[in-house]
């Protein structure tokens, strides 16, 4: 994702002067008085006609600083390490180094929405430190201070508290745009789809010849109503910590339904705390026990568990994870929301890898949901979006190479009948006239990955590993949206077995629904299709927008607060790179 600091020169009034024959013409006192009319005429005080022509003590230590900033190639205010130093310099050159936050009175009123929206920054998952933000309060405490003796800041200072302000908006407002951690840096298999560019630079001059500084930051959020719910999650799960971290239940404890002691006394509170018990609390003994039962099994449901009601291991794990980490979470998945594209189409399918979900969205609304199965840990799905603009009825399937060494290799060495029983046809090599081979007649103990040259392949039918539909989107890692003959495994709670692919529950519904442009595609011609066992080729007559997404925590339709296990570890990282500090000097 892609952020330009484009900057214009302000809007300013255009130079006066006065004519030389004037000049000449008057005495010395007179024309001293003439040019004292003039000014106060044409509304020209001597500090705006200093700063207008690029002149004065402000923008003297101004020109100063910048021309050191860029010799040492870094510039530091107030042990500050001002990261804008590419784009500040033409910012201000721009301005005729006119202060960009000073009011009229010298003061630095209209920098008090920023420093609002900086210490807010919290709301949105983000450190207002980041920001500048105690230079900045003590230099505005400092400029109150004098305001109030009638005074002004010191010049220097007050360079150092331009700078400090301009910094921290173009910091903030790329935050919010884009995120603070480029993710392509942590995950090799993360890629950020770019958003058009924006001028962040020329939205805050504008910002600041409107006093609209507030309102300019809040449009660089994410428009997603997902993004705000989460945002309210983080209020709600911060609130909770009034009453201290939720209690924490034995190591290796388990319980059933109508056990009763410690253990349900405990699991109860927990329960509680999280709001996972219904209310208003059933009273008789029999309710009760109902009660702790049916708010486990919400609880489960939640964090994307075997709904049982009973507390096996991966429920005790859950419920012990402190509350402190589950606001961290729902931190970094706020994070990872501002990565997405700002528009994510009208209508588009939406994969969440560690949720094991995919929707079909339709202006907000799903009209489309269904369970799948994902990449192993060490075949993970990638992150990235793209345009889904065909699908193939009755694929075959080419295997890859890597999958073909790795997987298939392995069984035919143990096993030489495994490709004949497999229906697994064996060419003699990628090239595309190549001999097919008969795998009986092959030793396979003597192949090894390293001498592997054949290209294996399996034809169009229901022992294909693709099933009856493939769904096919451009992108550099040959993953798609396909069926199974396994259908088993959408019963498992976590569905990670693939080789990176995404298999899908209920690959025909989906397929009436990606074509419901033509008309001539009902769900009879779509079944038809897949009957006639042939393999077919079908073009979108409209691309559909698909985000392969990794979300750990979010908000369900009913206002659900949702976890998910973090599948392949990334949370971690990011948030190592999240706590990483500001730097306060080179």
């Amino acid at each position: 994702m892609h952020l330009s600091f484009k900057f214009r020169a302000p809007r300013g009034r255009p130079s006066q002067s006065v004519s030389p024959a004037i000049a000449l013409a008057l005495p010395p006192r007179l024309f001293c008085l003439a040019v004292f009319i003039l000014i106060c005429i044409l509304g020209l005080g001597p500090a705006d006609s200093a700063s207008s022509a690029g002149h004065g003590p402000f923008a003297e230590a101004m020109r100063a600083k910048v021309a050191a900033a860029q010799a040492a190639d870094y510039m530091v205010c107030q042990g500050e390490l001002v990261c804008g130093i590419a784009e500040l310099p033409r910012f201000y050159a721009l301005r005729e180094y006119r202060p960009a936050w000073q009011a009229a009175d010298r003061s630095f009123s209209p920098a008090t929405d920023l420093l609002r929206h900086i210490e807010r920054a919290v709301e949105h998952g983000l450190n207002p430190q980041a920001y500048h933000l105690e230079a900045i309060r003590r230099l505005l405490d400092q400029d109150q201070i004098e305001q109030a003796s009638g005074r002004t800041l010191d010049t220097s200072l007050a360079v150092d508290l331009d700078f400090l302000l301009t910094d921290a908006f173009l910091l903030i407002a790329s935050h919010l745009r884009a995120g603070r951690v480029n993710p392509e840096t942590l995950h090799a298999e993360w890629v950020v789809q770019m958003d058009p560019e924006v001028d962040i630079a020329q939205l805050l001059e504008r910002a600041i010849e409107t006093g609209r500084i507030g309102e300019a930051l809040d449009g660089f959020s994410p428009p997603h109503p997902d993004y705000g719910s989460l945002r309210n999650a983080l209020a709600y799960y911060r609130t909770l910590t009034a009453d201290g971290e939720w209690p924490q239940l034995p190591e290796k404890s388990t319980w059933d339904r109508w056990q009763t002691g410690e253990i349900a006394d405990l699991l109860r509170e927990r329960l509680d705390r999280s709001g996972d018990l219904p209310h208003p609390p059933h009273k008789s003994e029999t309710d009760t026990d109902l009660e702790l039962y049916e708010g486990l099994r919400r609880f489960q449901a939640r964090h994307g568990l075997e709904v049982d009601g009973r507390m096996g291991p991966q429920t005790l794990q859950a419920l012990n994870v402190p509350l402190r980490e589950r606001i961290r979470q729902i931190e970094l998945n706020l994070e990872r929301w501002r990565w997405l594209p700002q528009d994510l189409g009208a209508r588009h399918i939406w994969v969440n890898v560690p949720h094991f979900t995919l929707s079909a969205v339709e202006n907000g609304l799903s009209v489309l949901d269904m369970r799948v199965v994902v990449g192993r840990h060490y075949r993970r799905t990638p992150v990235f979006s793209s345009l889904m603009d065909h699908l193939v009825f009755n694929p075959d399937w080419n295997i890859p190479n890597r999958i073909a060494v790795q997987d298939i290799l392995p069984k035919a060495r143990k096993d030489p009948g495994h490709m004949r029983r497999q229906k697994i046809r064996v060419f003699e090599s990628w090239n595309r006239n190549a001999a097919e081979l008969d795998p009986d007649e092959i030793d396979w103990s003597q192949v090894s990955p390293g001498n592997f040259r054949y290209r294996l392949m399996k034809d169009p039918g229901p022992h294909n590993d693709l099933g009856r539909i493939k769904f096919m989107f451009p992108n550099t890692f040959s993953v798609y949206l396909h069926d199974t003959p396994s259908k088993s495994l959408f019963e498992r709670s976590m569905r990670g077995f693939s080789s990176g692919c995404i298999r899908i529950e209920k690959p025909l519904e989906l397929a009436v629904y990606v074509l419901k442009d033509s008309p001539e595609w009902s769900r009879e011609a779509v079944t038809a299709a897949i009957d006639a066992g042939r393999l077919r080729t079908v073009r979108l007559k409209q691309k559909i927008p698909v985000h392969l997404v990794y979300m750990t925590a979010g908000v369900d339709a009913e206002g659900r607060v949702e976890f998910r296990q973090d599948i392949y570890q990334r949370d971690a990282a990011l948030d190592r790179a999240l706590r990483q500090k500001p730097p306060r000097r080179p």
